[in-house]
């Protein structure tokens, strides 16, 4: 038989309730993968009242990690999380998108690929897939993922080199890129709303929007957590895009944006799906 609880001792689920800085942790965390969050989910998720999500939110917001809003809080517009983290979220969404993508092209033609984690997929993709391609990029994922294909030639843009990103910019960067013409461009944003894309890193939202207007068709690759959220740097509108590659069609604004710039909307479906 169980023993009595002991007077005067906390219950057990109180027992397990996790400290402020572990609290702190676990919103930041649900930042990274939505960037907008909600005052009453977070307080059911971690078993604490409102009250006190909103004092982790006041307190995250004072050290800039975080913008409250009147009932939660959203990321920052100059942060996402690092490439490195990125590359572990949505795996079978960005696969997804990436084998969708690589169906567009044809061997003879020059893309130019934009870094981030869904174009890395992407690029993954095209190895396995794609044959006789010149490729343009400022990632070296991507460079380094095309490697094995000894039919594609990666030309490696010069310029500034961003540790975070794993990725060239600057004005060395664009200037190169206005030597070249490509058939594609494929880019990935950290924001889509009815306006168009965004990116978290201005100087890459440059390097994407030099590469859109050197090639003949865009494609925009992205999955649906990027939909109606902003970031610091518009690279695109709707206008200069022909096609979004993503794993669920977008409603909404977006939807009506889309329609009217007749952009073409292609579903990837997951494996198994």
């Amino acid at each position: 038989m169980s023993n009595p609880p002991t007077p005067g001792a906390p219950p057990a689920a109180e027992k397990a309730r996790l400290s402020k800085k572990d609290r702190h942790e676990r919103i930041l965390a649900e930042m990274r993968t939505s960037s907008t969050l909600r005052v009453s989910e977070l307080a059911a998720e971690l078993d604490v009242s409102t009250e006190t999500i909103r004092r982790d939110l006041y307190e995250l917001g004072e050290r800039g990690l975080i913008n409250r809003t009147y009932g939660g809080a959203v990321r920052p517009l100059g942060t996402e999380p690092s490439v490195a983290e990125r590359h572990r979220m949505l795996v079978e969404e960005r696969e997804a998108i990436a084998a969708a993508t690589v169906k567009f092209l044809r061997p003879n033609e020059v893309v130019a690929i934009g870094a981030g984690a869904t174009t890395t997929h992407v690029a993954r993709r095209m190895a396995a897939e794609c044959r006789d391609i010149t490729v343009i990029t400022h990632s070296f994922s991507v460079a380094t993922v095309l490697a094995p294909n000894p039919t594609i030639s990666v030309l490696m843009c010069p310029g500034r080199y961003d540790g975070r990103e794993g990725m060239i910019v600057g004005a060395e960067t664009i200037e190169f890129l206005q030597s070249y013409n490509a058939n594609w461009a494929i880019l990935g944003a950290t924001g889509i709303t009815a306006e168009g894309f965004s990116d978290a890193e201005a100087a890459a939202a440059s390097v994407y929007k030099a590469m859109m207007h050197r090639a003949v068709q865009t494609i925009a690759v992205a999955d649906h957590s990027k939909f109606d959220q902003q970031a610091l740097a518009i690279w695109g509108r709707w206008a200069d895009v022909g096609r979004l590659v993503t794993d669920i069609a977008p409603s909404g604004a977006i939807a009506r944006a889309l329609q009217r710039a007749r952009v073409d909307v292609t579903v990837a479906r997951k494996r198994g799906s």
